[in-house]
């Protein structure tokens, strides 16, 4: 009897800090069970042997931010039956997205002594910008639980069950006291997706909004509270664009309000 096929996957890095893939390898036990499963067969950061494509599920990590890395990605999407961006530097830019309300040319100047030599773009990009995404999975870095039922989804054919509520779902889950309320402390909670366990506020700290915008973020509403608050314009665009600057909901909300305030 012929055996059957394991799905091949791959993992890829591009402009990013590997941390999302760290998060695969801190998977331990149950990467064991996933690597009895499947065939694992490009990751580079967990082993040198390298098998060709095509592969069933491409894993991508990290923002478009170089010339070579824009058509690095056309071909990764061609070898993948499906192309997940994991990671806020994959789905939203990343931190490095920052360059995108700046002259990059500046940064790299300050930086480099022969900044002639540095072939980069002026932006950071998501994967999502440049060629079809089956799935992005968010978080800075990702949620190894939501790694796995993503993975696990797409490798069965199903839907991957991902929350898209708030943080505040998640602190009132743990019981944590609400920052915002009690403690008047700004947060990103209300607007942000769940996936971190609400983790700051279970500290007494202000969600830094790792995991991107929740399904149909009320931003507006949180602008007035953070003002309310005390905090101003500058203050909320910042917040903004710290972790994930391309995201729809957290783009707009900066740059309304960057409008707001310029003269």
């Amino acid at each position: 009897m012929a055996r059957l096929r394991k799905p091949k996957l791959a993992v890829w890095k591009f402009s990013s800090c590997d941390g999302c893939q760290l998060s695969l390898l801190d998977c331990e036990s149950e990467l064991l069970a996933v690597a009895g499963a499947i065939d694992i067969a490009n990751f580079p950061e967990a082993s040198r042997a390298v098998t060709g494509g095509p592969y069933d599920l491409s894993l991508v990590e990290g923002s478009i931010t170089t010339p070579h890395d824009a058509e690095r990605i056309h071909r990764v999407r061609r070898l993948s039956r499906f192309l997940v961006s994991i990671g806020a530097c994959a789905t939203a830019g990343g931190i490095q997205a920052l360059r995108n309300f700046k002259d990059v040319r500046d940064f790299t100047a300050m930086v480099y002594a022969r900044p002639e030599y540095i072939d980069t773009l002026a932006r950071s990009t998501p994967i999502a910008d440049h060629v079809p995404v089956d799935f992005e999975l968010r978080g800075c870095p990702i949620s190894k639980a939501q790694l796995l039922e993503v993975a696990s989804a797409f490798l069965n054919s199903r839907r991957p069950n991902v929350p898209t509520y708030s943080v505040c779902m998640e602190c009132k889950r743990k019981g944590a006291t609400c920052v915002l309320v009690a403690s008047t402390t700004p947060c990103l909670g209300p607007v942000t997706q769940a996936g971190c366990g609400a983790l700051c506020p279970s500290y007494h700290r202000g969600c830094y909004g790792c995991f991107g915008p929740m399904e149909n973020a009320n931003t507006d509403s949180l602008n007035q509270r953070w003002q309310a608050l005390g905090a101003s314009a500058a203050d909320l665009v910042l917040a903004y664009r710290t972790f994930n600057a391309c995201a729809p909901a957290f783009r707009d909300a900066a740059a309304g309000l960057d409008a707001e305030r310029r003269p």
